[in-house]
């Protein structure tokens, strides 16, 4: 699997990473429109390699909007949390993300930018390709994502769904938001038991735990690892939306 900036120029997820830790530079080219935090596309500079001039989304903790229950400068953290955590998974699709410590801006996150199409992507997988939804629906359950909208699903020029924007994630409470409803009451697919088996184990033990650690607090790790454990329950189904509140607004 490629996440690279180009068809023509694919780097592996290892490969991405290095990337964007290693530019020699960050350039900001704008704003990227209808962000409540404040989130740059930037061009890098990573001379000699085959990503020269590659595409990225920068978004620094000092430009993160004061939240009443999320800490101050953790919305960063928990988009390379969200990542992480997902390539430990197997899935879904989320572009590579790092913490850059220093950036135009100071510590924030740095994700490879996707070219994808815009405009009614997650309508049309809903409609066309609806069993694509279903891991990401099962993710945003375990890493509680307070916010999943139809905007979030990104369709590159091969064909791959790729999800973004999960800074609203691992909160030790409640706070499941989200467009993806289509799943409620089902049973948990057995493919996915292996992989939540093996994160599970992998919290208890530290490999995932140390992976996630200074992303999240101790206390979310502890909770993220008892959502894993419930959805394991042989009794365990996909929620259902309790309120008006559960669909995120504006939900594109």
């Amino acid at each position: 699997m490629a996440p690279g900036p180009s068809s023509d120029r694919e780097l592996s997820f290892q490969d991405a990473e290095a990337v964007l830790l290693r530019a020699t530079s960050v350039e900001l080219l704008g704003l990227l429109p209808n962000s409540s935090n404040y989130t740059f596309l930037a061009r890098l500079a990573t001379p000699g390699t085959k990503a020269d001039d590659a595409l990225a989304v920068y978004k620094p903790a000092e430009g993160e909007s004061p939240l009443w229950d999320f800490p101050a400068g953790s919305l960063h953290r928990r988009e390379v949390a969200a990542y992480r955590f997902s390539r430990f998974l197997g899935w879904p699709l989320i572009p590579p993300t790092v913490t850059r410590p220093k950036g135009p801006m100071g510590a924030g996150s740095l994700q490879l930018f996707i070219q994808a199409e815009s405009g009614r992507t997650y309508f049309r997988i809903r409609e066309e390709r609806t069993a694509e939804l279903l891991p990401i629906a099962l993710f945003d359950i375990l890493a509680n994502n307070a916010d999943r909208k139809a905007g979030h699903h990104l369709l590159d020029e091969a064909g791959r769904l790729w999800v973004i924007d999960h800074g609203l994630t691992f909160h030790a409470d409640q706070k499941l938001r989200t467009v993806i409803w289509e799943f409620a009451g089902e049973r948990l697919p057995r493919r996915y038991r292996g992989d939540l088996e093996r994160s599970c184990s992998a919290l208890e033990s530290g490999e995932l735990a140390t992976a996630l650690k200074g992303l999240v607090s101790a206390r979310e790790l502890l909770v993220l690892r008892r959502r894993v454990e419930g959805v394991l329950d042989p009794g365990w189904r996909f929620p259902s939306p309790s309120s008006a509140w559960s669909v995120p607004w504006p939900p594109v």
